[in-house]
């Protein structure tokens, strides 16, 4: 029951990290598009303090054995003063109250991209040296950006925005400012993802993948092909058809066919995080 807890409390606050990294630097490079992103922010940011202390108490309580506060105090202190996992979370507990002190989007982005990167200090990189922990930090930021993108872009094609033209129209924008985002994104989550497998696992495939970690990998990777024919989809059909039915005023068929691959790209994305909170939890050995 404990590691169910785990697992769900490490899925809930990469979600969050994500998309408070995701959505601030979304609001950096699109031009003001119709969403509010300072109550967003602050948000993202109170809920990932919320969950960042209760996952700290948690793996204390796991790795102590102790359950009363007394008790468990000490230990809170040894992990928050003499292991890199505790200056990792103070880092990130730093990051997350500027946001909700001041949540404009280029600090948010900045704050937002530290306290994500904090995350790589609790898995495997962490254990690997330098190289493989700034993969794990790259592939993490990679991920906060098409995450966060994907939020922003269901919300801006949410279906009462989709009355107006001019909301319309600045969906059409915001889909092609993401094109060159996204290529970068792709690129680096490919790379990245090589190498964090060769860190973790090397130059082979064997038995590995017949165990869990090796099935729940696949099934990670089988996901991430099918954002890659989605995001393909919205690139090169949907986001040209979009602009083409707003010079023609034919623009609702469109602009829903945008959202519902937006939306299911972005349900894909969270099951992909739930499998990174699980494999997080196990070694490649794990049967």
């Amino acid at each position: 029951m404990t590691d169910l807890i785990n697992i769900l409390l490490r899925m809930a606050l990469y979600v969050d990290l994500l998309l408070l990294f995701g959505v601030a630097l979304f609001g950096v490079y699109n031009a003001a598009p119709p969403l509010r992103f300072r109550p967003m922010l602050r948000a993202m940011a109170l809920i990932g303090v919320v969950l960042s202390a209760a996952g700290l108490v948690l793996m204390t309580r796991t790795m102590s054995g102790e359950t009363e506060f007394a008790a468990l105090w000490p230990h809170l202190q040894m992990m928050l003063f003499e292991t890199d996992v505790g200056v990792a979370w103070a880092v990130r507990m730093f990051a997350l109250v500027v946001v909700m002190i001041w949540p404009c989007v280029w600090l948010a982005s900045i704050t937002g991209a530290l306290a994500l990167a904090s995350m790589a200090w609790s898995g495997h990189g962490a254990m690997d040296g330098a190289w493989h922990l700034l993969s794990d930090i790259l592939h993490l930021l990679a991920a906060g950006a098409w995450m966060g993108a994907m939020l922003a872009l269901v919300l801006m094609s949410r279906l009462d925005a989709l009355f107006s033209e001019a909301r319309i129209r600045s969906l059409a924008d915001a889909v092609k400012r993401f094109e060159g985002v996204g290529a970068a994104i792709v690129l680096i989550l490919s790379v990245t993802g090589v190498l964090n497998y060769l860190f973790i696992i090397g130059p082979k495939l064997g038995d590995v993948l017949l165990g869990t970690y090796g099935i729940l990998l696949t099934i990670k990777v089988v996901l991430f092909a099918g954002m890659l024919v989605l995001a393909a989809l919205n690139r090169f059909h949907l986001g040209p058809s979009l602009e083409q039915a707003l010079r023609d005023g034919q623009h609702q068929v469109a602009a829903n066919a945008l959202r519902r691959s937006v939306s299911v790209e972005f349900g894909i994305a969270l099951l992909i995080v739930a499998l990174v909170a699980w494999l997080g939890t196990l070694g490649p050995d794990a049967g």
